[in-house]
């Protein structure tokens, strides 16, 4: 096949407008579009992160048919309508669907050790051995119509929200060629040539951004033997996003490290640090990074950390009425310690934070001591621990004590000295909410026993623990009833009561607006009150078997009941509570 270096002389690009991308070149010499609308094609493109065709369609200055049949003639490749291909009878899991969205491209046929592949506009010769490598097969090149082609991956079984901009975009220009400003606030040293190449700072600004539009909690950067891979946390799942190359690794490390304010030349031990992303014309987002030399390079990993998008309102969080009742009686009281335990990234902070939004009122002092803060609250004083400067939570706690508080939360409680100093504090008139990562509400008090806190501390102390998971939310647009037997829901940990009233279970389907038939997340709770009856079972050491006991004859759900609760009223399937809960 000819691939763009091969272009027919007649449609060779005049030197005025080496920015826009080859195919743009291409339908300006063919007299199908101006120099000027072009670049102002190529503009709004950038600026909505899609590709530079997806743009020309949407803009109505070309069809899709006219490019594709300008494209195909100016290549000497095939045309194909894909209103005449039923996506049933395409060859299946030949390419990874992500390296399908990724590089906008079709698996059309597979015969022997050849492929047929569609494409909406000709890859660049890097980016054509890279999918000849991917498939291990001869590549036949086709091309489609890309409104057609978007539909085509938008209905795929997998859907993706990833925008329509294509890897090669990103790694095939100079450093002249692109002016994209700083991702973020760092320092400029004498490397500054190496790390500021425009493909780097291209891919790395995209890769942000989507990742911030897409809702993802995390982005992960991963260097291996023979490839590289980046891969976003979408309500809780990990998915393969985009395959840059792997001559990439050193360049990408040493781009983030800098907008992070962290130690380039140091690759032999973790790191952690933060930068930031300008979004639209005023928002800021932050994100905390963090790296780990790896075999084969360092790992990286960096958390969006944007206020703008938690709901702090209680209801939002997705409480029961009993279970809501039970923590603002307990976070309403003038004194004493609530506790919330849960696996990392199971929402522990946005909890805190609702009861710290709650509590925030003009005649409250409020401070809260974190490694590091994620959330910026006006009306509370944030410190962020650093230990490595000596300034621990213990250290912060006893500064508070002497600032006159009302309200202390403490990130987490991870040793016996940080217990006692926010036990002290519950015991003489402040509220302290602090976080613990046990399994269950129960397992919470006889971990503070471990630790070294003696029984009548707990026992005089601790008002309130909330357990919580984030399970994945059913799309709504989507799911469908599940055929499940009564024997099936029993043995889940159904009650025969719960058959009293017709309800239905729900299974995740998927449809383009979602993710394998999931959209969001809601919380499953655990929500115990510690009681007199209670208290008495911590004062004789007892253990979490009977607490957990006493906590069910007392109303208490566990996070199973909890879940159930939840597959009874549709918003979630058995399947994911089953694999997000034990019983």
């Amino acid at each position: 096949m000819r691939l763009l270096m091969l272009l027919p002389e007649s449609a060779r690009p005049d030197p005025p407008s080496p920015l826009l991308p080859a195919s743009g070149r291409l339908l300006v010499a063919a007299n199908r579009l101006d120099g000027l609308a072009a670049a102002q094609v190529w503009q709004l493109a950038q600026a909505r992160g899609v590709g530079f065709l997806i743009e020309l369609t949407d803009s109505g200055k070309l069809t899709s048919s006219v490019i594709a049949q300008t494209l195909s003639s100016a290549f000497s490749l095939p045309f194909l309508d894909l209103d005449t291909v039923q996506a049933d009878l395409l060859p299946q899991g030949v390419l990874a669907p992500a390296i399908c969205r990724t590089h906008r491209l079709i698996v059309l046929n597979k015969q022997a050790n050849r492929l047929t592949i569609g494409i909406d506009d000709v890859p660049d010769p890097s980016c054509a051995e890279y999918i000849r490598a991917q498939a291990k097969m001869a590549v036949d090149w086709v091309i489609v119509e890309c409104d057609k082609l978007s539909r085509f991956l938008a209905s795929s079984p997998q859907p993706s929200r990833l925008p329509e901009t294509r890897m090669a975009d990103l790694f095939q220009f100079g450093a002249g060629d692109l002016d994209i400003p700083a991702v973020g606030l760092g320092v400029v040293d004498a490397n500054r040539a190496q790390i500021e190449d425009a493909p780097v700072v291209r891919f790395l600004q995209k890769m942000l951004t989507d990742a911030y539009r897409m809702g993802a909690s995390d982005l992960h950067f991963e260097p291996y033997e023979t490839g590289y891979r980046v891969r976003f946390r979408i309500d809780g799942e990990l998915r393969e996003m985009s395959s840059p190359p792997l001559a990439v690794k050193d360049r990408l490390a040493s781009r983030i490290k800098i907008l992070s304010r962290l130690d380039i030349s140091e690759k032999r031990i973790p790191q952690d640090g933060r930068m930031r992303l300008k979004v639209g014309s005023e928002r800021m987002i932050d994100f905390r990074v963090s790296t780990l030399p790896t075999l084969f390079g360092e790992k990286i990993v960096v958390r969006v950390l944007d206020p703008g998008s938690i709901r702090f309102g209680i209801d939002a969080l997705g409480y029961e009425p009993d279970e809501k009742a039970r923590l603002l009686q307990a976070v309403r009281r003038p004194y004493g310690m609530v506790l919330v335990t849960g696996p990392t990234g199971s929402g522990k902070t946005v909890s805190l934070y609702t009861c710290l939004n709650l509590l925030n009122q003009p005649g409250v002092n409020i401070s809260t001591a974190e490694d590091p803060s994620e959330i910026n609250l006006p009306g509370i004083n944030q410190v962020n621990v650093n230990e490595k400067a000596g300034l621990t939570f213990a250290v912060a706690l006893r500064a508070f004590l002497r600032q006159d508080p009302d309200v202390i939360m403490v990130g987490e409680i991870r040793d016996l000295e940080t217990a006692d100093m926010s036990i002290k504090a519950a015991q003489t008139g402040h509220l302290v909410l602090s976080t613990l990562h046990t399994n269950d509400a129960p397992t919470t008090l006889t971990r503070l026993r471990n630790m070294g806190v003696a029984p009548f501390n707990i026992a005089s102390s601790v008002v309130l623990i909330t357990a919580q998971r984030l399970v994945r939310r059913l799309c709504s647009h989507c799911k469908a009833v599940a055929e499940l037997s009564r024997d099936t829901l029993l043995q889940a940990g159904f009650d025969a009561g719960d058959f009293d009233s017709p309800w239905q279970p729900y299974r995740a389907v998927g449809c383009p607006r979602c993710h394998l038939g999931y959209q969001g997340r809601v919380g499953v709770y655990q929500v115990m009150p510690v009681t007199e009856a209670i208290q008495h079972i911590i004062l004789r050491d007892g253990s979490a078997t009977e607490i957990a006991a006493q906590a069910a004859r007392e109303g208490v759900r566990s996070l199973r009941q909890s879940g159930l609760h939840k597959v009874r009223l549709g918003l979630t399937s058995l399947e994911e509570i089953v694999n997000c809960t034990n019983e």
